[in-house]
């Protein structure tokens, strides 16, 4: 049997985020409060609708679940089919990823003195009920991979803006910089996360 999905947990993260944005924060107090609700969160894997948990063979899928009407905040499925990674990427407002199932690997990196992104330290690995954080103070610049390659990872991202449609940028390894808005796999936006076209 079945159990009915516990849409209350979405609903009540949404509720809170929608209050801290109400009080006088700054975005570092703001980013920790937001951590410590999305791990509360994910540490529940019962509430995330099938739709939004479908991988995709070729690319990971970015699924919009929530964006806050006055664009403060979203919160996004990302479903990482075996293997799949991102390209290097940045996000230019504050972020979070919260591990719902699976793993993923976090990379992070500096760009040097010709804009040629470097790995900044080790990869952080990731798994569920975890939460890492992004802002200028803690890398803003990354790529991400799913841990797996034989079967789905998921994380549920949440940043200070709605990211489908923030203009930010993916860099390539020669230091090709390639502005980007990503929209969201469930809207009909092209995909620009495609790895098969060179930045």
């Amino acid at each position: 049997m079945t159990m009915p999905l516990r849409l209350d947990r979405l609903r009540g993260f949404i509720q809170q985020l929608a209050q801290l944005h109400q009080q006088p924060l700054d975005d570092t107090a703001r980013l920790e409060q937001a951590a410590q609700s999305l791990s509360e969160l994910v540490k529940q894997d019962d509430w995330l609708a099938e739709e939004y948990a479908r991988p995709h063979p070729e690319h990971y899928q970015q699924y919009l679940l929530h964006v806050d009407s006055a664009q403060r905040f979203s919160i996004v499925s990302f479903v990482w089919g075996p293997g799949q990674v991102t390209p290097i990427h940045d996000h230019r407002v504050w972020g979070l990823i919260g591990m719902l199932r699976g793993a993923e690997i976090n990379q992070r990196y500096l760009l040097d003195g010709q804009g040629v992104p470097q790995p900044a330290g080790g990869t952080e690995r990731l798994t569920a009920g975890q939460v890492a954080k992004l802002s200028e103070q803690d890398g803003d610049i990354h790529q991400v991979s799913n841990a797996f390659n034989d079967r789905v990872s998921i994380s549920i991202h949440v940043y200070g803006g709605n990211i489908g449609a923030v203009k930010r940028a993916v860099y390539g390894e020669s230091g090709a910089v390639k502005p980007v808005i990503s929209g969201y796999s469930n809207t009909q936006l092209p995909n620009i996360w495609d790895l098969s076209k060179d930045v």
